[in-house]
């Protein structure tokens, strides 16, 4: 892979020159407040945008938040991320109240040296998601008119063949952000030769989200663990009842064949926490993962499932099986933000952070656990930015936004 970096950038100089960076600063709102609930994603664009802003950059940051349909929405407004990202600079932002507007054009003109702007929500536009070409080209040629060079910081988003993420790096010169680097470089070592045993544990609500990722890591992982919504589907799969737990009937076959063909490497709940209804008051009791009563619904796996996870992860003397050298980990093991069924999250997690193997997060819900939970973020080895992103840069496919870096 061949990539100009932020380096190349910043020794060429950009003292005085205008940056556009992408980042991704789709952060989680209370939907009462509109208070952002996790800022992980705005610090980590900060070592890009610090060292841009100390070479004395006038630094134009655009980014999406939420799924607005194409136009402006106030609830997906980037305008309480411009003051969060200020405090953490510890310099004020401006925020333009439109994209490429007057506002938009006014904000930028005015930007000193060492100075940073934010553009509003990118998805207020449809251009940035459009799946014309035409369409997207003009809101692109409208954004990079904000830039004499593009960086892109926002590897959550390197999936999508967007106008900001695919179509501007073609109208400026272009590098990848610290960010991109880093989350290309770590996702490389698990495609390349991991150390090993390399477990990998998955879980999240569907077995179809997560398909290709599992048909393209059995062949290399030695272990694969899961758990959350999806392992009802296995379970059922094995002939057992899971009550009105969550299951994709049309995925039932598929997980009977991926069992098959898995040669022991797939381990499965042999406990779950079941409850009376989704509520997070709901009676509840742990039961056989082969025992859930039909009229419950499993929401995380149980005490002896965590024992049995943790034992693949940091090594059993009792099995013979080593600690695990290499670990991924994507997608909570139950409705961890429910208080009564996190403890299948937090154990798993906890062992993937108490095991001496280089451990990645695998974005999304999994990194959201990690700071809900409490979790020491420096326990583990990467934290990744993009939980869609790194499962298709596992699956091996071919991401929009680091194709169009290479170009």
């Amino acid at each position: 892979m061949s990539i100009r970096t932020l380096d190349d950038l910043l020794a060429e100089g950009v003292s005085g020159r205008r940056v556009l960076v992408r980042a991704d600063l789709n952060v989680p709102l209370d939907k009462q407040t509109g208070a952002i609930t996790d800022d992980g994603r705005i610090r980590a664009v900060l070592p890009t945008l610090g060292a841009l802003t100390e070479a004395g950059a006038k630094v134009v940051v655009c980014s999406h938040l939420g799924r607005p349909k194409g136009s402006p929405d106030p609830q997906f407004s980037l305008s309480p991320v411009a003051g969060r990202l200020g405090e953490l600079l510890g310099a004020p932002v401006h925020f333009a109240t439109d994209t490429v507007g007057e506002s938009a054009q006014a904000t930028v003109s005015a930007l000193a040296d060492g100075e940073v702007a934010l553009l509003e929500n990118l998805r207020f536009n449809k251009g940035e998601t459009s799946k014309d070409d035409a369409e997207r080209g003009a809101f692109a040629d409208q954004l990079a008119a904000f830039g004499d060079a593009y960086v892109d910081d926002a590897f959550g988003a390197v999936h999508r063949k967007h106008a900001s993420v695919y179509d501007v790096p073609a109208r400026l010169p272009h590098v990848a952000g610290r960010l991109v680097l880093r989350e290309v470089e770590v996702l490389s070592t698990l495609t390349g030769n991991p150390e090993r045993p390399y477990v990998v544990v998955l879980g999240g609500s569907k077995v179809s989200d997560k398909l290709a990722v599992i048909e393209a890591l059995l062949p290399t992982v030695d272990r694969l663990l899961i758990g959350g919504g999806m392992c009802f589907t296995f379970l059922k799969a094995q002939g057992h009842e899971v009550g009105t737990s969550l299951l994709e009937k049309d995925m039932v076959e598929t997980c009977r064949n991926l069992l098959e063909r898995s040669e022991g490497k797939i381990m499965l709940p042999v406990d779950v926490v079941a409850a009376d209804a989704f509520a997070p008051d709901a009676a509840h009791d742990v039961v056989p993962a082969n025992g859930i009563p039909s009229h419950r619904v499993g929401l995380d796996i149980g005490p002896e499932t965590v024992a049995g996870f943790a034992a693949a992860l940091r090594g059993s003397s009792a099995d013979g099986t080593a600690n695990a050298r290499t670990i991924f980990w994507n997608g909570p093991m139950g409705v961890f933000e429910m208080a009564a069924f996190a403890n299948g999250t937090r154990g798993v997690a906890e062992a993937i952070a108490e095991s001496d193997a280089f451990s990645v997060v695998g974005g999304g819900d999994s990194a959201a656990a990690v700071r809900a939970l409490g979790l020491d973020e420096k326990s583990f080895g990467h934290i990744s930015t993009g939980g869609g992103a790194s499962l298709e840069y596992l699956e091996g496919k071919t991401l929009p936004g680091i194709a169009a870096l290479e170009n």
